[in-house]
């Protein structure tokens, strides 16, 4: 078992203030041409809340919750879009002597953006750094953790609980999950070790939401709650496909049907309530519904649970200690399964479409 002498949490980042908020949309949206119009209207979308992202303070929570549930090794956060960047990060575990990290990313799935992009950012900052930098591993995709579901299963069950009486037999579970390229989305999994989806619309990622969304469902109110998986937050052109159906549009599929009176809405695709969340649901969903006549509720995510948290170390502690590897349905531990400790070469190799193909959204 691997010795590591520094637990590092790698995320998206987000702005803190309203001066930050262009420049860190610039930092998501570098080299993809996405036009100064689109950053703008983004913009007004954290303005509204004050300029800040809430997944800073989200990530902040969740190192104190590690902590909390545990977990006794010096902790570092270093972001991929602001600050603190994690080559800066990386400079500072080099400066304090650490040779060998585990890295917990925010991101539960297998596809370029959720998974190998984070690869790359971490060889990107340890080339930045150099021979100084430590070795940091990353700790595998947890989309089927009973860490990751049980928590999203009870956010479900509290979110109907709020619905009006005459809504609760008549509602749906509608899981969402941040749209992707269909190209990205085709990409994702391993061809050498089995886990990819070819011909599946999808791919990988798209059948590791569907099976997350069904663990959710039949875990939530006794399985009671028929559920559907949706997409959110597209952005670039038209003319490249993207994962759909979108929210919205769904919801006016199910309006239109008339056995539908509510809908709990469970962003399966997010580990935390950031911006992309409390927009593009909270707001843009929501409104959606309200003009359909939907009841409409809202689960929470998983990320500031204490039994989120207890994940994390279980996830260390597989690492470290050989504890049993969790995961939840016929999914498994994929390319895992035999004990590897890092995604294959050839998972979820992607090269966006320049400009616009990859994504953006509300950005977090």
């Amino acid at each position: 078992m691997p010795a590591y002498d520094a637990f590092l949490l790698l995320s998206f980042g987000g702005p803190e203030g309203p001066d930050d908020v262009l420049p860190f949309l610039e930092n998501v949206t570098r080299g993809r041409g996405v036009p100064a119009e689109r950053l703008a209207e983004v913009a007004e979308h954290y303005y509204a809340v004050g300029g800040a992202s809430p997944i800073n303070a989200q990530c902040r929570e969740l190192l104190a919750n590690i902590r909390a549930a545990g977990l006794d090794l010096p902790m570092y956060w270093g972001n991929r879009n602001w600050q603190p960047f994690l080559t800066d990060t990386v400079r500072e575990m080099a400066d304090a002597g650490v040779e060998r990290a585990i890295a917990f990313v925010t991101s539960a799935y297998s596809s370029y953006s959720a998974c190998r992009q984070y690869y790359d950012d971490l060889e990107a900052a340890i080339a930045a750094v150099g021979p100084r930098a430590p070795r940091i591993d990353k700790i595998r995709p947890y989309f089927n953790h009973p860490g990751f579901i049980e928590p999203f299963a009870a956010g479900v069950a509290d979110a109907l609980a709020t619905l009006p009486d005459g809504a609760q037999g008549a509602t749906r579970l509608i899981c969402t999950a941040h749209s992707v390229p269909v190209g990205m989305a085709a990409a994702s999994g391993s061809q050498t070790a089995g886990t990819a989806a070819p011909g599946a619309v999808g791919g990988r990622y798209a059948a590791e939401l569907g099976e997350a969304s069904r663990l959710i469902a039949e875990r939530a109110v006794d399985g009671s709650l028929p559920f559907d998986l949706v997409y959110q937050s597209r952005s670039g052109p038209p003319s490249v496909p993207w994962l759909a159906p979108d929210v919205n549009d769904h919801l006016r599929i199910l309006a239109a049907g008339g056995d539908v009176a509510g809908v709990v809405v469970a962003p399966v695709g997010f580990v935390s309530d950031h911006m992309e969340v409390v927009y593009d649901l909270d707001t843009e969903a929501a409104e959606t519904a309200a003009a359909l006549g939907l009841s409409f509720a809202r689960a929470k995510a998983p990320g500031p649970t204490p039994r989120f948290a207890q994940m994390v170390c279980e996830l260390v502690a597989e690492r470290t200690a050989g504890a049993p590897a969790l995961a939840l349905g016929a999914f498994g531990l994929g390319a895992f399964a035999g004990g590897a400790d890092a995604c294959p070469a050839d998972c979820c190799r992607y090269s966006p479409q320049r400009p616009g193909g990859a994504t953006m959204g509300s950005a977090r």
